[in-house]
């Protein structure tokens, strides 16, 4: 008997808090009996698969050992051929730094259907929770997101030009910088960044255990070190910063101009 192919979701589960997923979301998570979720996903929206269904772990989060992207791959077609309805369970947006595209390239060319299922990226929703508008008309035309790092094995020079983003005028959103945060930083005042520009940084944004810091572009190294702030976070670069609320941690507090 021919085994009909099945599908495969990627679904976007947002920044962290659960009642940020979409109604699409859960009701594809709802046709799903295979879920692959990935380390930083909230465990909370594991209640909206169908009952019984698989749970594969598949992490990946930043100086750990992850679950290489190959062999993910490799699981969600084998899945979908044995007949599988799949959900690949991503944070934030498949297609916002969540390597989702390259995993619908990979689907269709095994002649699998794939479905993509937009979610809130951390970029946009843990600074709205705080209240930052990365957009703002008095103060910010357009927003910027960028990884803080380059592809692994990439050459040296390869990753994003600090002093060009800083001559944008954007509002800068940086994803998975925390690790060369000093050189960022650095490298932004060499490109006309004030050493004032207010910088926020929310770790495990929109869930119970979130941080917030607000400080400026010369002291947020330091800052973000003396209180523990680390990965998964959200850097934000620009004068939208002075509309956040900070409920835990604000080093130091910047007034209003």
């Amino acid at each position: 008997m021919e085994i009909k192919p099945g599908k495969v979701y990627l679904v976007g589960a947002g920044p962290g808090d659960v009642e940020l997923l979409t109604l699409k979301a859960v009701r594809a998570l709802g046709e799903s009996d295979v879920a692959l979720i990935d380390d930083l996903v909230n465990r909370e929206v594991l209640q909206f698969l169908r009952p019984g269904a698989r749970v594969i772990e598949v992490g990946k989060r930043g100086g750990c050992k992850s679950t290489p992207q190959a062999f993910i791959e490799r699981q969600m077609v084998k899945l979908a051929q044995e007949g599988h309805i799949v959900a690949r369970i991503k944070g934030g947006d498949p297609f916002v730094f969540g390597r989702g595209g390259e995993e619908v390239e990979t689907l269709l060319a095994a002649g699998i259907t794939v479905e993509v299922v937009s979610g809130i990226t951390a970029g946009i929703g843990a600074p709205a929770a705080m209240g930052i508008p990365v957009t703002h008309r008095d103060c910010s035309h357009g927003v910027t997101l960028v990884t803080g790092h380059a592809r692994k094995g990439a050459e040296a020079g390869d990753g994003p030009d600090w002093k060009a983003l800083a001559r944008t005028g954007t509002t800068l959103v940086i994803y998975m910088g925390m690790k060369y945060l000093a050189d960022i930083t650095r490298e932004l005042q060499g490109g006309g960044l004030a050493a004032t520009t207010p910088v926020a940084v929310i770790q495990n944004g929109t869930l119970a255990n979130e941080q917030r810091l607000i400080s400026t572009l010369a002291s947020v190294p330091g800052d973000a070190a003396a209180c523990g702030i680390g990965s998964p976070a959200i850097v934000v670069v620009g004068d939208v910063v002075r509309y956040g609320r900070t409920s835990v941690i604000t080093i130091p507090l910047l007034k209003s101009a």
